[in-house]
C-alpha cells in the first residue's frame, strides 16, 4: 500500500521538488509525514538502482525538506517553540509523527548526496540528549540519533560515533536501578538500550567497539534490576557479538569485532540474567544469548575459553571440537531445565531435575576430579528455583542441592561456598521449607532439617583446611545478618553442632556465636529458642580453637546463655561443658591486656576462678555505693556460674585422680566472699556496694545450683554451699535488719536456715512501728513514705516466708498484735504523694507521678498479700454473713463481705502483674459468702475475668494469673454451692467455661488449665478414688464433654511449630533445654487426655460415677447426631469429622462402665448412627462399639437384625455398616452357648445382601458370607448343608475370578484390610488402639493420632492400672494404611500410581466405581449425531481435569461449533452451573457428554487406545511437538491439562504424543480454552482438507 501510494505521487509529477514542496507545506499531521516517509524511501531506492533522474536536484531537494520541515519539526516534538504539531496531539499520534519525521529525516541524510547533512544533524540531536531536558526532548533526540546514526561513516565520524555511544550507554545504563517507578526517562533510557545502541552497533568498527567497550567497563551488574538493559543491548547486538560462520559482519575488519565469548563479563550478565532477573523477558533474553552462544561455537569449531573472574580453575564458558558432544547434551539439558523453570509448577518441573543430576555428571572430570564447567552455572539453577513463588519448587531446589553430597563427591569450588553462605542460606530462612513430608510421623523430625545437618557435615569435612576456618565464619556471621525465625535457627544450629571437631573458630567466631544467641531471644517459644542455644554451646565446644581465646572470653559467652532455657547445672549439656572446659583447662589464650584490676588473666581455670571473685569482692578505689543503685546482677550471675563450673570441673579430676576434694576447692574460691558476709553483721563501716554484690552473689549461687536441671538437691557441691551460706546466716540477717530500721532501703531476700527466727519478730515490730507512725500534720516527706513502702514489703515478705515454711511461725494460733494490726489496715489506702524535697529527683512532676503511681501499687499489693496469710491461716474464723460478729478482733477476715467489696477496688486500681494476691484472697472469700452474698461474688468473678481476657496477648503474667482466677472460679465448694442454689453464680460460672473454651482456640493452653484442675479437684482429694462422690461434678458435666471432644485446626504455621516441639521433646535428655524447661502441656491433646484419665479413674460400682457417665454418653450421642443433621461441609478431616470420630472414640472409652439397662436406653441411638454416611474412621468405631455390644450383651442381637429389614433405597450403601459387623460373628458369639441359629439368621442375611445391585454391598456381604460359612461348617450345621454347592461355587468364583480387573483387585484388598484381617475388636481394645492406631489406619489426619506416651506423660491425672492402659498387641502396631477405604459418597479414588515419585499424598479409593464407563462410546456417539443429523466426527475431547465452569462451558460451544464426537467432563453436574450455561449457550443439549473422573482417567485412556484412538496430550513437554508441523489421525483423543497444574506426570506416561502450541510471546501459556479450541480447529481443518482431496 505504501509503494503504490508512492509510486502514484511520483507518476503524477516527475519533478520530485515540487511534490516535496507540496507535502511540506500544511500542518505537520501524521499522515502527511508519513506520506513524505514513503516518498523518500522511494526516492532513495530510486537513486540507489540509478534512476533517480536530475542528480543535482534530488540531493539539494532532500536537503530542503531537512532544512525547512523536518528540522523545525523535530524541534518542536523536543519542546522548542521553533514550530511544529499540536502540543495537545496525544502521546500515541505524537510517537507516530516522530517516528515517521526520523525516518523520513534518515533517507534525506542518505539523498545529500554527502556526510555533512548527518554529521550535523547528528551533533545537534547529541547536544541536545547531553544537555538534559523534559523526557520528550530526550526521546525526540534518541529517535534522531537511531535514524541518522548509522549513515555517519564509521573511520572519518568515528570520534562523533565514540561520543554519541558513550551519550547511549550514560543514558541506557547509568541511572537503571535507582528509579523505583516507570515512566518517562525510563521509556527514553529503554528506547536508546533497544534502538539507539543496536543502531549504532550496526555501524561495525569503532562504533561497535565502543558500544562494546562501555558494556564490558560497566562491569558486573550489581542489581537484580540493573541487568536488563545490558541483555536488552547484547540481544539486540547478539548477531554482530556473536555471528554465524560466513555472516556478513558489516563494514571493518574481523579482527576488529570483538568475541562475546571470550569476554567473562558477558557470561556474567548472562548468569545474572538467568538467575537474577525478576521479569520473565529478560531471562528469555539471557537464554537466548546462552543458546545463540553455543550454537556459534558448535557451527564454527574452533576452540574457544573464557577465563573465571579469578583467573584459576574452570571456565565460564569453552568449546572444544573434540568435546562437542557432550558439550552439546551438557548445555541442551541445562538450557531445557531453565525453560522449565518458567513454568514455575512442580509437577512439570521434578520429572526435569534427574537431568539436573546428569550436568553434575558432565560438569567433573572423570579423569582428574577437577570441574570442567564452573559450578557458577548450576548455582544459577538453584538460585531460580530458590526465588520461586511457588515454596514447593523452593523446597524442592533446597532439597535437591542438600542431596548433592549423598551420591557424588565434589571438587572444591570458591562458587559453592559463596552460594551456600549467600543464596541458600537466604532460602534456608523460610520456616515453611521445614515441614513433615506426606505420611511421616509427628516428631520424627524435618527432613529438610536433617538434610541440611547431614550436608554441612559433608562438606564441611571435604573443605581444604586453609578453606575450613573462613567459611564456618562466614556461615555463622550470616546467621547474624537477619532477623530468623525460630525453626530456621533451631535446624541451622543443630547442624552447626554436629559439625565434626576442629580448631576453626577464634575470638571473633565466639562473637558471632554470641550474636547468634541474642538472635534466638527474640522468638516466643521457648523450647526452640533453649534447643537452639544448646546447640549453639556444643557448636563452640566443637568449633573454637581454645588457644585463640581466654577464659575471660569464654564466661562472656556463657553469659549469653539463659540459665533456665539451656545451661541448667546437672544436665547433660553442663556435663559436656565441664568435661570440654578440663580438657582444654591449660590450654586457653591469654590476654595480653591487664584485667581492671590491673593483674593479668592466667590460664588456669581455678585461678581464674579464684582472681574473678577477688575481684568481684574488691571495690574500685574510690566507690562506697553510698549513693549509687542496686548493682546489676550481671556480673554476679557471671562470676556464680564460673565458679560452680570449676568445682564440677574438680569433682571430675577428683573421681579421675583422687587429687582434691570438692570442699577445699569451694572453700579456696569462696574465702573472700564467707569473710566479707561474717563481717555484715558486725562491720558497721563496710560499704553498702560490697555488702549488696556480696548478697548477690550468694544468692545467685543458691539459685544456679538450685536449677531445675540440677537433679537432687543433696548432692555434694549443693550441700557444702549450704553449709557455707548457713555459717552466714546469723550476719546477714543482723545487717538485713540494722538497714530496715534504719532510713537505708533496698531489697529483701530470704533463705532457709534456723537462725532466721531471730530476726522475724524484731523486723516484724520495726516494720509495724513504721506504718504507725503519724506525720503530726505535716506533709509526709519522700524518705517517709518510702519507709512505710518498704515496711509493708517487708511484712508481705515474712507472711510469704512463714507461709511456706510454717516452722517459722513464731506466735500461737490465737491472733497476735500484727495479726490484729495487719486485719485492721485501711485497704487499698494509697499513700499521699510526697512533697519534692531540693535535692529530691522527683522534681519533675511527670516523672514523679509515674514513679509514685507504682510505689502506691507496690504497697497496695503488698497489703493484700498480708492479707491473704491472714485469709488462709484464720479461714474458720470467717463468718458466712456480716452479722455473726458484733465486736471483730480481726475486721478484715471477721468482716468478709467488706474485704470482698475492698478487693473488687483493688482490682480497679492494680496493674495485671500486681493482682495475684488479690485472687488468693477471693479464693478464701467467695465460698463464704456464695450463699449470703451471690450477687457481689457473681461482680467479683465477673471483675476477674475481664482481667483475664485483658491479658490474653500478654504472656510474662497471663498464665500466673489465669491458673490463680481458675483456682477461685472453680473452686470445687464455689461449684457445688454454684449448682446448689441455681442462681447467677452458676450461670456466670458455665459462660466463662465457655469463654475460656472460645478463647483456647486463640490461645492454645487456657482449656488445658481449666479442665486439669477442675478433674484434679473433682478426684484428687480422696485416698480412694472409687468413693468419690461426684456431687459437683455432674452439674457441670458439659466440661468433660467440651474436653472429649475438644481441639482446633491450626494453621500451617501453627502445625510446623508444634510438630518441631514435639521432636524437640522425643530427643529427651539428649537436648538439655527438655531437661531444664517444664513442660507446660499447653497442646490441645493434653485436654482430652486429661478428661480421658479422668474417666478411666471412675468406677461403674460407684453409683454417682455410673450416673455422670451415663448422662456424658448421652450427651455425647446427641453431640453427634447435631453435628451429622449440621448443613456445614462435611469432608474427611473437617472440624465435623474431627469432632464425630472424638464424639467416638470417647463413647468407647466409656463402654466397660454400661450395662444392659443402659445400653437399652441408648442402643437405637448407637444402630441409628450406623446408617449415616461417615467417615471411614467413624465407621470403624460405630462398627467396633456394636460388636463390643453383642459381644457382651448377645440379647441385643434381635435389635441388630431388624437393622436388616430395612429397604435397599433407604439403607443405601450404609448397610455396608452392618454386614462389616457379621465379618466379626465369631467375636460377637463367643458368649452364646447355642450359635447355630445365630449363624443361620447371619447366613439368611448375607445370602440376601449378596444380590445386591450395588458392587460395594455385595462385596461387604460375600466377605460377611465368607466368614458365616466357615463358622458353619466348623460346627457341621446340618440344616444348611443344601446350600453347600451353592455357597462354595459363589465363593470359589470369587477367589479365582479370572483377569487383573478392578473386581478381583477390590475383593483382594477388603480381605488383606486391617479391620477385617488383623483387628480383634475385643484383645485389641485399649487406649493406644482408640486414639492412636485405628486414627492412623483409618487415614485420619496425623493431629488426630494420640501416642500412648503423652498419657504416661501426663501426671496431673493419676493414671489407672485397668486394662485400657496395656499396649496395643505389636501386629497392629507394625501395620500400615492399607489403600482401601469404607466410603459411602464423595469418593475421588483411583487406581493407585505405580509411581511413587508422581504422588505425595496417600489416596483413599473406592475399588468399586473404579470401573471406567461401561459403555461403547462409539454407538452412542453415532445414534446421537445421526439423530440430530450431523456428520460424524471421530474427535473425542477430554476436559475431566478442567475446574472452572466458564472454560467447560466455553470448551463445549467450541466442540458443537466444530462437531466433536463427544466432550468428557469430570462431572456432569457442572452442566446446571449458571456461568457454564452463559458460555455453552445451550451446545451441551447438541453435544454428546459423557463423564469420566479424573482416577477413571487411566482406564478410560487405555480403554480408547485399544479402539485405536491416538492420545494426544496438549503440554509443552521435553519431546513435544509443534502443532504445524502435527498432522492428525482420525481416531484422535485430545487431553485437556488442568488450568494451573496442566496435565499431571503421571498420565503423561499414557499420551502417546504431546502437541504444543508455537509461542512468540513472553507469557508462558494459553487460556486451556483457548489451547483446546486452537487444537479442535486444527483437527476439523486438517479433516476437510483430507475429504475435501479425497472426493476431488
Amino acid at each position: 500500500m505504501e509503494r503504490v501510494l508512492a509510486e502514484t505521487l511520483l507518476s503524477q509529477s516527475r519533478d520530485p521538488r515540487v511534490l516535496l514542496g507540496a507535502l511540506c507545506r500544511g500542518e505537520a499531521s501524521a499522515e502527511r509525514v508519513e506520506t513524505l516517509r514513503f516518498l523518500l524511501q522511494r526516492l532513495e531506492d530510486a537513486e540507489e538502482r540509478g534512476g533517480g533522474g536530475d542528480a543535482g536536484a534530488l540531493p539539494e531537494a532532500a536537503r530542503e525538506v531537512a532544512a525547512g520541515f523536518l528540522v523545525p519539526l523535530l524541534r518542536g516534538l523536543r519542546g522548542r517553540p521553533a514550530g511544529g504539531p499540536d502540543p495537545d496531539l496525544p502521546p500515541r499520534d505524537r510517537r507516530r509523527v516522530l517516528r515517521a519525521a526520523t525516518a523520513a529525516l534518515r533517507s534525506c541524510a542518505r539523498l545529500a548526496g554527502g556526510p555533512q547533512l548527518a554529521a550535523a544533524l547528528v551533533e545537534e540531536a547529541l547536544r541536545d540528549l547531553v544537555a538534559g531536558g523534559p523526557a520528550a526532548g530526550a526521546e525526540a533526540a534518541v529517535e534522531v540519533l537511531a535514524a541518522v546514526g548509522p549513515c555517519l561513516r564509521p573511520r572519518e565520524d568515528g570520534p562523533l560515533l565514540e561520543r554519541v555511544t558513550q551519550a547511549a550507554l550514560a543514558l541506557a545504563l547509568g541511572a537503571d536501578g535507582e528509579r523505583d517507578e516507570a515512566g518517562p526517562a525510563e521509556d527514553t533510557a529503554e528506547l536508546a538500550a533497544g534502538r539507539l545502541l543496536p543502531a549504532l552497533g550496526q555501524c561495525g568498527g569503532a562504533a561497535l567497539r565502543a558500544v562494546w567497550a562501555g558494556l564490558v567497563a560497566a562491569g558486573a551488574p550489581s542489581g537484580p534490576g540493573r541487568v536488563g538493559p545490558r541483555l536488552l543491548v547484547l540481544s539486540a547486538l547478539a548477531e554482530r557479538l556473536l555471528p554465524e560462520p560466513g555472516a556478513d559482519r558489516g563494514p571493518g575488519a574481523d579482527e576488529e569485532v570483538p568475541d562475546a565469548r571470550r569476554c567473562g563479563r558477558f557470561w556474567r550478565t548472562v548468569q545474572a540474567g538467568l538467575a537474577r532477573a525478576p521479569d520473565a523477558l529478560t531471562r528469555k533474553r539471557a537464554r537466548y544469548l546462552l543458546q545463540r552462544a553455543v550454537e556459534v561455537s558448535a557451527e564454527r569449531g574452533a576452540p574457544c575459553a573464557c577465563g573465571p573472574r579469578e583467573g584459576t580453575g574452570p571456565s565460564l564458558f569453552w568449546w572444544s571440537e573434540k568435546k562437542k558432544d557432550e558439550l552439546l547434551k551438557f548445555w541442551e539439558n541445562y538450557i531445557l531445565i531453565m525453560e522449565t523453570l518458567e513454568g514455575n509448577q512442580i509437577h512439570v518441573i521434578k520429572p526435569v531435575l534427574p537431568k539436573l543430576n546428569s550436568l553434575f555428571e558432565y560438569a567433573v572430570s572423570e579423569e582428574n576430579g577437577c570441574w570442567l564447567f564452573n559450578p557458577s552455572w548450576h548455582m544459577c539453577i538453584y538460585k531460580r528455583m530458590f526465588e520461586s513463588e511457588n515454596k514447593v519448587l523452593t523446597k524442592e531446589g533446597v532439597i535437591h542441592f542438600l542431596e548433592l553430597y549423598e551420591s557424588k563427591t565434589l571438587p572444591f569450588a570458591p562458587e559453592l561456598s559463596e552460594f551456600i553462605i549467600g543464596p541458600l542460606m537466604d532460602a534456608l530462612s523460610e520456616s515453611s521449607l521445614y515441614s513433615r513430608s506426606p505420611g511421616q510421623l509427628i516428631g520424627s523430625g524435618s527432613p529438610l532439617g536433617l538434610k541440611l545437618q547431614k550436608f554441612l557435615v559433608t562438606y564441611v569435612s571435604l573443605l581444604p583446611e586453609e578453606i575450613k576456618s573462613s567459611f564456618l565464619l562466614k556461615f555463622i556471621q550470616k546467621m547474624t545478618s537477619r532477623h530468623w525465625c525460630a525453626i530456621p535457627i533451631l535446624f541451622l544450629s543443630k547442624a552447626l553442632a554436629n559439625v565434626p571437631r576442629c580448631k576453626a573458630l577464634g575470638i571473633e567466631g565466639l562473637l558471632a556465636l554470641r550474636d547468634v544467641l541474642q538472635r534466638t531471644m527474640i522468638t516466643h517459644q521457648i523450647l526452640l529458642r533453649g534447643a537452639a542455644q544448646c546447640y549453639l554451646l556444643q557448636t563452640a565446644m566443637n568449633l573454637v580453637d581454645v588457644e585463640k581465646v581466654t577464659l575471660s572470653d569464654v564466661s562472656t559467652f556463657l553469659m549469653s546463655l539463659r540459665q533456665e532455657e539451656s545451661l541448667g547445672r546437672g544436665t547433660s549439656l553442663w556435663t559436656e561443658l565441664c568435661d570440654w572446659l578440663r580438657v582444654n583447662e591449660s590450654c586457653f589464650g591469654q590476654a595480653s591486656a591487664c584485667s581492671p584490676t590491673g593483674l593479668p588473666e592466667i590460664p588456669s581455670l581455678n585461678a581464674y576462678v579464684k582472681n574473678l571473685v577477688q575481684e568481684y569482692i574488691t571495690l574500685p578505689a574510690g566507690e562506697t555505693g553510698e549513693d549509687c543503685f542496686m548493682p546489676d546482677w550481671f556480673e554476679a550471675k557471671l562470676v556464680a556460674m564460673m565458679v560452680l563450673l570449676a568445682v564440677d570441673v574438680e569433682g571430675m579430676k577428683t573421681q579421675y585422680s583422687e587429687k582434691r576434694r570438692t570442699q577445699n576447692v569451694l572453700r579456696i574460691f569462696l574465702d573472700p566472699l564467707l569473710d566479707s558476709l561474717l563481717k555484715l553483721g558486725t562491720n558497721a563501716y563496710m560499704p553498702v556496694l560490697r555488702a549488696d554484690r556480696c548478697l548477690q552473689l550468694l544468692l545467685k549461687l543458691l539459685h544456679t545450683c538450685m536449677l531445675t536441671g540440677s537433679g537432687a538437691r543433696d548432692d555434694e557441691v549443693f550441700t557444702l554451699l549450704q553449709s557455707f551460706a548457713m555459717s552466714a546466716t546469723e550476719s546477714v540477717s543482723d545487717f538485713i535488719l540494722r538497714r530496715l530500721t534504719m532510713n537505708e532501703l533496698s531489697s529483701v531476700g530470704w533463705k532457709r536456715g534456723n537462725p532466721i527466727w531471730r530476726v522475724i519478730s524484731p523486723l516484724k515490730n520495726a516494720s509495724i512501728r513504721h506504718l504507725q507512725e503519724i506525720d503530726s500534720g505535716q506533709e509526709p516527706t519522700l524518705a517517709r513514705q518510702i519507709q512505710r513502702v518498704v515496711s509493708m514489703a517487708a511484712l508481705a515478705t515474712v507472711c510469704e516466708a512463714v507461709d511456706q515454711k510454717p516452722e517459722l511461725q513464731l506466735d500461737s494460733l490465737e491472733p497476735g498484735p500484727t495479726e490484729r494490726f495487719l486485719a485492721s489496715l485501711p485497704l487499698n489506702h494509697t499513700l499521699q504523694k510526697p512533697h519534692p524535697e531540693e535535692h529530691s529527683s522527683f522534681s519533675e512532676d511527670s516523672a514523679a507521678s509515674q514513679g509514685w503511681g507504682k510505689v502506691v501499687a507496690q504497697y497496695i499489693h503488698d497489703q493484700w498479700v498480708c492479707l491473704s496469710f491472714l485469709l488462709r491461716k484464720y479461714h474458720t474464723l470467717i463468718p458466712s454473713s456480716e452479722g455473726d460478729v458484733p465486736d471483730p478482733v480481726l475486721p478484715a477476715v471477721q468482716m468478709p463481705a467488706r474485704t470482698l467489696q475492698s478487693a473488687l477496688g483493688a482490682l480497679t486500681v492494680l496493674p495485671s502483674d500486681q493482682v495475684l494476691p488479690v485472687f488468693h484472697c477471693m479464693k478464701v472469700l467467695v465460698p463464704k459468702l456464695l450463699t449470703s452474698s451471690e450477687s457481689l461474688c457473681v461482680e467479683s468473678i465477673d471483675m476477674a475475668w475481664k482481667i483475664i481476657s485483658a491479658l490474653s496477648n500478654t504472656q510474662l503474667i497471663f498464665w500466673s494469673n489465669l491458673k490463680a482466677f481458675v483456682q477461685f472460679v472453680f473452686d470445687t465448694k464455689v461449684l457445688t454451692i454454684a449448682a446448689k442454689i441455681k442462681g447467677q453464680a452458676y450461670f456466670k460460672t458455665k459462660e466463662i467455661m465457655y469463654k475460656m473454651i472460645e478463647m483456647s482456640a486463640i490461645k492454645t493452653g487456657v482449656f488445658n488449665t481449666l479442665i486439669s484442675y477442675c478433674c484434679k479437684s473433682w478426684i484428687v482429694s480422696a485416698s480412694d478414688v472409687s468413693q468419690v462422690s461426684l456431687s459437683s461434678a455432674k452439674n457441670y458435666s458439659e466440661l468433660i464433654l467440651e474436653a472429649c471432644i475438644f481441639g482446633t485446626v491450626f494453621r500451617r504455621d501453627q502445625r510446623l511449630i508444634q510438630d518441631v516441639q514435639t521432636y524437640i521433646e522425643n530427643l529427651g535428655h539428649d537436648c538439655a533445654a527438655n531437661t531444664v524447661i517444664e513442660n507446660t502441656k499447653r497442646e490441645d491433646h493434653y485436654v482430652r487426655i486429661c478428661a480421658v484419665k479422668f474417666l478411666c479413674l471412675l468406677h461403674g460400682s460407684n453409683m454417682s460415677h455410673k450416673l455422670f457417665m451415663e448422662d456424658l454418653a448421652i450427651k455425647l450421642l446427641d453431640k453427634d447426631e447435631s453435628v451429622s443433621k449440621s448443613r456445614t461441609r462435611y469432608y474427611v478431616n473437617s472440624q465435623q469429622h474431627r469432632l464425630k470420630n472424638r464424639v467416638w472414640q470417647t463413647l468407647l472409652v466409656l463402654f466397660p462402665s454400661f450395662d444392659q439397662n443402659f445400653l437399652n436406653r441408648i442402643i437405637d441411638k448407637i444402630f441409628q448412627a450406623g446408617f449415616i454416611n461417615n467417615q471411614a474412621s467413624i465407621k470403624y468405631f460405630i462398627e467396633w462399639i456394636i460388636i463390643l455390644i453383642l459381644h457382651k450383651f448377645p440379647q441385643f442381637l434381635l435389635k441388630f437384625w431388624d437393622c436388616f429389614s430395612y429397604g435397599e433405597e433407604n439403607l443405601k450403601t450404609s448397610i455396608c455398616t452392618f454386614l462389616s459387623v457379621l465379618s466379626h460373628l465369631d467375636i460377637i458369639t463367643q458368649n452364646i452357648p447355642e450359635k447355630k441359629p445365630v449363624l443361620k439368621k447371619a447366613l439368611v442375611i448375607v445370602l440376601q445382601w449378596s444380590f445386591s445391585h450395588n458392587f460395594s454391598i455385595r462385596l461387604y456381604a460375600l466377605a460377611a458370607l465368607k466368614k458365616v460359612w466357615s463358622m458353619c461348617k466348623a460346627l457341621c450345621v446340618e440344616e444348611l448343608e443344601s446350600l453347600t454347592s451353592v455357597i462354595e461355587s459363589s465363593l470359589n468364583q470369587v477367589e479365582n475370578m479370572p483377569g487383573t480387573g478392578n473386581a478381583k483387585k477390590n475383593w483382594q484388598r477388603i480381605q488383606e484390610h486391617f479391620f477385617f484381617a488383623n483387628f480383634h475388636p475385643v484383645q485389641d481394645y485399649c487406649l493406644e488402639t482408640i486414639f492412636y492406631i485405628l486414627p492412623r489406619l483409618s487415614g485420619m489426619v496425623e493431629d488426630e493420632w494420640i501416642a500412648i506416651g503423652k498419657f504416661t506423660r501426663f501426671t496431673d491425672i493419676p493414671s489407672d492400672a485397668g486394662f485400657q492402659w496395656y499396649l496395643s498387641p505389636a501386629h497392629l502396631c507394625e501395620l500400615k494404611p492399607g489403600d482401601w477405604a469404607q466410603q459411602d459418597v464423595g469418593s475421588h479414588s483411583g487406581e493407585a500410581d505405580s509411581h511413587s515419585e508422581w504422588t505425595d499424598v496417600q489416596k483413599k479409593i473406592i475399588p468399586w466405581k473404579n470401573n471406567a464407563p461401561d459403555l461403547d462410546l462409539e454407538l452412542v456417539f453415532q445414534d446421537r449425531v445421526a439423530k440430530l443429523g450431523k456428520s460424524i466426527s471421530r474427535l473425542i475431547v477430554v476436559a475431566s481435569l478442567l475446574d472452572k465452569p466458564t472454560n467447560l462451558g466455553g470448551l463445549c460451544r467450541t466442540c458443537e461449533v466444530f462437531g466433536a464426537s463427544a466432550l468428557v467432563l469430570g462431572s456432569l453436574q457442572c452442566v446446571r452451573d449458571k456461568q457454564f450455561q452463559g458460555l455453552s449457550v445451550s451446545a451441551e443439549q447438541w453435544l454428546p457428554l459423557v463423564e469420566v473422573k479424573p482416577p477413571q482417567l487411566i482406564d478410560f485412556l487405555q480403554q480408547k487406545k485399544t479402539e485405536g484412538y491416538t492420545v494426544i496430550g496438549v503440554e509443552q513437554t521435553a519431546k513435544s511437538v509443534d502443532l504445524t508441523q502435527y498432522s492428525f489421525p482420525e481416531r484422535s483423543l485430545l487431553l485437556l491439562g488442568n488450568e494451573r497444574e496442566g496435565i499431571p506426570a503421571n498420565l503423561i506416561q499414557q499420551l502417546d504424543v504431546c502437541v504444543e502450541i508455537p509461542q512468540q510471546g513472553i507469557i508462558r501459556s494459553l487460556n486451556v480454552h483457548v489451547s483446546g479450541a486452537l487444537l479442535i480447529w486444527e483437527y476439523t481443518r486438517q479433516q476437510l482438507l483430507r475429504h475435501g482431496g479425497a472426493e476431488s
